[in-house]
């Protein structure tokens, strides 16, 4: 009989005590498969048309803006009408107190900030200028111990009278109505002026005499 040293049956142990029997494949993964031509075209459709819709509604929705800013524009301005803005500005007319209350010789300033007028008083009565400087409009200063205006943007002089001697202003200080009411109390009315290069400081009104 002949013997032969292949195993039979069971593997026979080894002398290490490792086992002989091969280690077992793991099993294979299937193959990824991409979805079908069909479908990844249905879903680029339907992401290009929410795409769309997303740009459907914000035209939307900004057109609907646009048109509630208009009206609103509209309701604006029409409330506007209704409710005109009104300026309140101090009449052109006052009253300047009693001739008593200046000295003579005095330039008073008293009105000067509020109604931007100068009241002088002389031995034979009282004139009225306008404390505005005939170059830019700039409001000059009464400097009692030169006895002149200066206006303090460009430097125009002018005399006691109002008439102009220095600087750029182009002619004297304009003067403005000054007369006595039924009170025998003095009333300005800055509404009338009186230009010396027109020959008006000589028409009644630009001197009150007392």
């Amino acid at each position: 009989m002949i013997e032969t040293n292949e195993p039979t049956g069971d593997a026979a142990p080894r002398p290490d005590g490792a086992s002989t029997t091969p280690p077992a494949k793991p099993p294979e993964k299937p193959e990824a498969k991409s979805p079908p031509a069909k479908d990844v075209k249905r879903a680029k459709d339907v992401k290009r048309d929410n795409l769309w819709v997303n740009r459907r509604d914000l035209l939307t929705w900004t057109g609907w803006m646009g048109v509630f800013g208009f009206f609103g524009m509209m309701l604006t301005g029409s409330l506007r009408f209704l409710f005109p803005r009104v300026l309140f500005e101090p009449p052109m007319s006052f009253k300047a107190g009693s001739p008593d209350d200046y000295a003579i010789g005095e330039v008073s300033e008293k009105f000067k900030n509020e109604r931007r007028v100068w009241i002088v008083r002389e031995e034979s009565g009282f004139y009225a200028i306008l404390a505005v400087c005939t170059h830019l409009g700039c409001t000059p200063r009464w400097l009692e111990s030169e006895q002149k205006f200066k206006c303090p943007c460009h430097g125009s002089g002018f005399y006691k009278s109002g008439v102009n001697f220095e600087g750029p202003a182009p002619r004297p200080l304009e003067r403005v109505k000054v007369v006595l009411d039924e009170n025998g109390d003095l009333v300005v009315d800055k509404g009338t002026r009186y230009r010396f290069e027109k020959g008006e400081w000589d028409d009644p009104g630009a001197y009150c005499t007392v």
